[in-house]
């Protein structure tokens, strides 16, 4: 390549995909999935990024984004992203300003490694050859039936030893339900699995403690969410006074967002959404404040997107294998990865390892 590259095009398109059955959670219930694709060119080479977001966040990539990065060396990354924050000041920096960010920050960054012809995460430096993962849905709309054939294809079939199921059902008003569900889980894994529990902020602080009081025999080692991501000092107390750890994060889209969480000891490990927070370039300054106060990050969905950061994360603990993400990320892409084991192997290939597959995704389309 040239010492001067310019990405010379930014596109972007969304495309909604239903469920496999109803899902929800603790405070909310869905049907369907949005996921908005943007494809990055420079070079004679395209790179791939995404976000799960409304289809809004497609307009804002063309609209904002596009024009701000034209033109930037492909190699410049960082320039890139420092053109898209101050593109959408005046939108929003933060929300779905940072989704739409988010996409085109990861659209560059394998560009510039598909370019370069190194697979990403040896382009960002791998400290590790694996990333460890954990099985995640168990949504509240489930019966014992579905719970029990979910969490056994992870635990037994696909020998991942983490799992995660939903509870905080209907914002936190069914806790006899809740309890269980967790023991119909911890039934259903046996005892040799670690068991993750996310509420989606559906309780009160004393009442996510009473909950792991409760729950105390079917060892609990994961705790998202107790109460609201906004509520650190309820954060901080169900910390202290519950055994399993407690994990916020995932709606972080902004430094400052993670600055607060970790200033106010408020979890014990940071989840950080690569699709939200900003992208790779804003994942890697979240994790080094992470690192700063002796916490680990946990990767919030969007799996394929996170795996080769993941591997270049040293203070990195496991990511979330999302059963909606990993739907359609297997529909749309060729390359994806294979969880057997409980871990998954960043692509050696260029890039991010991944293709497109357009005709498969345009029953989907949208925008």
């Amino acid at each position: 390549m040239s010492a001067a590259t310019p990405v010379t095009a930014i596109r972007a398109s969304a495309y909604t995909v239903p469920t496999d059955a109803p899902e929800a959670d603790g405070t909310y219930s869905w049907d369907s999935t949005t996921l908005v694709l943007v494809e990055a060119d420079g070079g004679g080479t395209t790179g791939l990024g995404w976000t799960y977001a409304p289809a809004a966040a497609a307009a804002l990539v063309e609209g904002l984004l596009a024009p701000a990065v034209r033109d930037i060396d492909v190699l410049d990354v960082p320039a890139a992203a420092a053109a898209m924050a101050r593109a959408v000041r005046n939108p929003g920096r933060t929300g779905l300003g940072s989704y739409a960010v988010s996409a085109v920050d990861c659209a560059l960054w394998d560009l510039k490694a598909r370019l370069l012809e190194v697979p990403l995460h040896k382009l960002l430096g791998a400290v590790r050859d694996t990333v460890a993962v954990y099985g995640s849905g168990g949504f509240t709309t489930y019966t014992e039936d579905q719970l029990r054939d979910q969490l056994q294809g992870w635990a037994r079939e696909q020998r991942i030893p983490r799992v995660k199921i939903k509870i905080g059902q209907d914002g936190g008003t069914n806790v006899p339900r809740d309890l269980e569900r967790i023991r119909q889980a911890r039934a259903a894994v046996g005892p040799g699995t670690e068991l993750f529990v996310d509420a989606n902020g559906g309780y009160t602080a004393k009442q996510a403690v009473r909950v792991m009081r409760d729950a105390a025999e079917e060892r609990i080692s994961w705790f998202e969410e107790p109460v609201s991501s906004d509520d650190l000092a309820g954060l901080r107390a169900v910390r202290a006074a519950v055994d399993a750890d407690v994990a916020a994060g995932e709606y972080g889209t902004g430094l400052p967002y993670f600055q607060r969480m970790c200033s106010a000891d408020a979890v014990d490990c940071l989840q950080a959404d690569v699709s939200r927070c900003g992208g790779i370039s804003e994942w890697l300054r979240i994790a080094a404040l992470a690192a700063a106060h002796g916490l680990e990050v946990s990767g919030h969905c969007a799996p394929h997107l996170s795996a080769a950061v993941a591997a270049a994360t040293p203070n990195f603990r496991h990511l979330e294998w999302f059963h909606d993400h990993v739907r359609i990320e297997d529909l749309f892409f060729d390359g994806t990865l294979d969880p057997g084991g409980g871990c998954v192997r960043p692509s050696d290939a260029p890039g991010n390892g991944l293709a497109f597959r357009a005709a498969d995704a345009e029953p989907y389309r949208i925008r």
